[in-house]
């Protein structure tokens, strides 16, 4: 019997708890899975990884070892992210379709790539990667769209044991420069270019500066746009000529649980992005049984995340989690609103989705502009709603569980971190509640907690997590341990893991457990349109213009976007505000960081609220955008200067901030 319409939840006062429907087909419906979780979580881990994942010897040495920050997860034991998503579906699945590739211009042919196909190919890129002297360990950069190319890239590197770093193609050539000579990455993968509203948006052009910088041996181009890009003889190579001919077999290196799988940078409260280190073992576990539970993941579903795959929700979720369990994933190239704002619907009803994956801000824009539109498509395939990447507020996700899931799909709102690796945080589908605006509880055995400044339990304060952790976080900092201390371990001790967000414990709960609502960003860390971007590498950006002498960068709300960076800036003596200055600003983060960090606002200031060591205080800024309480600004050691920026910025919150 098909699924098509059915209802998956009931409500009650405003809450939605799972029906009898997806009680039935849910694969976690009781509640003392909690505590039978907590009796001995270690143990919990090494059923699940026996259970989810094929291991080449899953006799490890022990399933845990915690040295307070370290960790270890499966040490001793083998295994192949790349096997468990090819290898082993291949007998009884080859013909399925693997990957279903939505090209954006509508004139092209969608791209069907069973497992079969994706399999030849994965393996067919992994001799050409082993024919240009990679190896395990080796970190090998991409710059790359979302077609079929890099999901077999990927897959190729984890194949052989290489490291994947991936960047997000909206950030600027110079940031991929300065994150391969971070990784130590001496080959790039790229494309000539791909499709984003109508246009061709060129890759291999823009970074041939950037690869003669960073003396790069080899890059790969996929000619996806057909723009005859520049091409430097001996050094860049068409993916087509070098897949010409080479082998098609290539085994899966059996891993060692603890080798590092890839690398993936992400903003910190420094200008230098952190590479941050993921085990093969231990986020193949993560990933294996989030995908599961969180969204009820059945082999023959059709599952469509519009994250992108520079972005770990990309990597977990788009890629390699419903390849794990054998099911479909849908790739789409382009931006939600091309041609037409109901893209993203055109594509769920085309393929008969049953789950779908996005982020509030992406919602957002599209109620601004296509409210209604979800109600003209045939969305009874969806079974389930998923957010990620910043808090969903009530009004957007009422939203999206009446247009988009027509009242009947619950919305799993869940929340982790690149960190993390996979979700950690939700409501699941069999268990429920479903809050409009609270995200849920810690997964089992996960061990949530909110703190006050002291360390102690509160209802409102610091989210952390407690030992034991989930095998598929961070492993480390690259090349920087003492990062990774003070970055993670430092705020409550090294035995206690700080997120770096606010929550609340609400009075809702399930199975004994709280759930946690989640607030944002603590430290100097922005959520734009989804993504998390540090202040301190705008800032750097920002300095690169002569005229400015000093700048603070912080979020400031936005209705679409969630935040945008908001620039405070004091210019050199001599140098006057202009609106031809705000240009060069814009310019200067665009190309050192790329467009997804350009300035939403520009403030020239003579002065930035400071402590006595010179510190700028943000909270200030933040406060003063918000229009909310200061609280005492004599914390400052120059607090006359707010007056000045209250004035700027056009405060209007409930603080007197004049008399100083």
């Amino acid at each position: 019997m098909s699924d098509k319409g059915k209802m998956w939840v009931t409500e009650k006062d405003g809450i939605y708890w799972p029906s009898e429907n997806m009680k039935k087909k849910a694969f976690i419906t009781n509640p003392d899975i909690f505590e039978e979780a907590k009796e001995n979580p270690v143990e919990f881990w090494a059923e699940r990884a026996r259970e989810l994942i094929d291991w080449f010897d899953s006799d490890w040495e022990r399933t845990n070892e915690w040295n307070p920050p370290f960790f270890k997860w499966f040490e001793g034991g083998k295994v192949n992210l790349s096997y468990n998503c090819l290898d082993r579906h291949i007998e009884d699945k080859g013909d399925k379709p693997a990957i279903i590739w939505e090209p954006e211009p509508t004139d092209e042919e969608k791209e069907v790539l069973t497992y079969t196909e994706l399999h030849k190919g994965v393996q067919k890129f992994a001799n050409v990667l082993k024919e240009l002297g990679v190896g395990k360990g080796d970190a090998v950069t991409f710059w790359m769209p979302m077609i079929p190319e890099t999901a077999m890239a990927a897959l190729a590197c984890q194949r052989i044991g290489a490291w994947h770093s991936i960047v997000y193609t909206a950030f600027s050539p110079e940031a991929v420069r300065k994150r391969m000579e971070d990784a130590g990455s001496d080959l790039l993968i790229t494309a000539d270019g791909f499709y984003r509203r109508g246009k061709v948006m060129e890759l291999k052009n823009n970074i041939n500066d950037a690869l003669d910088r960073v003396e790069a041996e080899n890059c790969i181009v996929v000619n996806r746009a057909d723009t005859e890009p520049t091409m430097v003889e001996g050094r860049d190579h068409f993916l087509s000529d070098l897949m010409d001919g080479v082998e098609e077999s290539c085994d899966a290196e059996p891993l060692d649980a603890e080798d590092i799988g890839f690398l993936l940078y992400t903003s910190g409260t420094t200008g230098k992005p952190k590479g941050i280190k993921h085990s093969v073992g231990g986020y193949l576990v993560q990933a294996a049984l989030s995908m599961k539970w969180v969204f009820d993941f059945h082999e023959d579903d059709v599952f469509y995340s519009t994250a992108d795959i520079g972005w770990i929700t990309g990597h977990t979720y788009t890629l390699y989690g419903p390849l794990i369990h054998g099911g479909t994933t849908v790739w789409y190239e382009g931006s939600p609103d091309y041609p037409d704002l109901d893209r993203w619907w055109n594509i769920i009803e085309k393929y008969g989705a049953t789950q779908f994956y996005t982020a509030p801000t992406a919602l957002r824009m599209l109620i601004k502009h296509g409210r209604d539109l979800p109600e003209k498509h045939d969305l009874s395939s969806l079974r389930i709603l998923g957010s990620v990447g910043e808090p969903i507020d009530p009004e957007t996700w009422n939203w999206y569980f009446k247009k988009v899931g027509g009242g009947r799909c619950p919305i799993v709102d869940t929340y982790w971190q690149t960190e993390t690796g996979g979700i950690l945080l939700t409501s699941l589908p069999g268990l429920g509640p479903f809050v409009p605006g609270v995200a849920g509880t810690p997964l089992p055995p996960m061990n949530y907690d909110i703190l006050d400044i002291d360390g102690n339990p509160t209802e409102k304060g610091a989210v952390v997590i407690k030992e034991p952790f989930s095998p598929g976080m961070l492993r480390g900092v690259y090349k920087n341990p003492d990062k990774y201390k003070e970055e993670y371990w430092s705020r409550y001790g090294e035995e206690i893991y700080f997120t770096g967000d606010e929550g609340i414990k609400t009075e809702h709960e399930i199975g004994g457990q709280k759930l946690f609502k989640i607030l944002g960003r603590m430290d100097d860390v922005m959520e734009v349109a989804g993504h998390r971007l540090g202040t301190a590498e705008i800032e750097d950006a920002v300095q690169e213009v002569e005229e400015v002498a000093e700048a603070a960068v912080v979020g400031k709300p936005h209705d679409v976007k969630g935040q945008v960076p908001a620039v405070f800036t004091i210019l050199i003596d001599g140098a006057e505000p202009s609106e031809d200055l705000k240009g060069d600003i814009v310019r200067s983060v665009r190309r050192e960081v790329g467009p997804v960090a350009s300035p939403g606002e520009i403030y020239f200031v003579s002065r930035l609220p400071e402590t006595e060591s010179g510190k700028v205080i943000r909270r200030f800024l933040r406060a003063l955008l918000k229009d909310e309480e200061l609280g005492d600004m004599r914390t400052a050691n120059n607090p006359e200067c707010l007056e000045e920026i209250a004035d700027i910025v056009g405060y209007n919150g409930p603080q007197d901030v004049s008399g100083y």
